[in-house]
């Protein structure tokens, strides 16, 4: 029974090298040194590759976060370039609106003769002017005669009965609307019809 116990604690030890043998014994240490740490390494290891994959998904959302503020900043610097304009535009437009009045009622009284002929062109003149500048600025005219009645584009300001027409057309455009940068800065002021068919729905 003595020499089984003997055998076990022999088999939890590490063998020494038999006496006589040619192993140097510094090698040796450094074998036993080598053996007892390969199991460090191996956690060292996956600590690093934990820690590599940490580092690589917080850099990937400063990533995300540094596009994220970078997108938000370039919008914000195009609504104020768009909001700057559509300040000009805005104090541009009542001018806009007496020289289209000043047409109209040129044009009606065009019985007065040549000197109202060139009234009505130099106005026209000055409009086209006014019109290439806003152009520019990315300003569109919304002049819906003759079109179906849009609540998001129009505004109306009355109905003429007209039974010839699709219900809710535009017969009269009392004042033209405008946007810019996609957004509409005034809806046009329109009478409308009323009275006649409803208009075909809309495949």
């Amino acid at each position: 029974m003595a020499h089984r116990n003997g055998d076990h604690a022999r088999a939890g030890r590490r063998p020494e090298p038999a006496r006589g043998s040619d192993v140097d014994p510094e090698l040796a240490d450094d074998l036993e040194a080598q053996f007892e740490g390969g199991q460090g390494v191996g956690e060292e290891l996956v600590a690093a590759r934990e820690e590599a994959a940490r580092n690589l998904a917080t850099a990937q959302r400063w990533q995300a976060d540094f596009e994220n503020y970078r997108k938000r900043q370039e919008r914000d610097v195009a609504e104020l370039r768009a909001r700057a304009g559509e300040r000009i535009v805005v104090e541009l437009l009542p001018v806009l609106d007496d020289l289209d009045r000043v047409l109209d009622h040129a044009i009606q009284s065009s019985e007065r003769g040549l000197e109202l002929e060139q009234l009505i062109k130099g106005v026209e003149m000055v409009r086209a002017r006014i019109l290439t500048v806003f152009g520019k600025e990315g300003v569109e005219v919304v002049d819906p005669f003759g079109q179906p009645f849009d609540p998001h584009m129009h505004q109306a300001v009355g109905t003429r009965e007209d039974p010839e027409l699709p219900e809710h057309t535009v017969l009269e455009v009392y004042q033209k609307g405008y946007g810019l940068g996609g957004r509409l800065i005034r809806p046009a002021m329109v009478v409308v019809s009323s009275g006649g068919p409803l208009p075909a729905p809309e495949e």
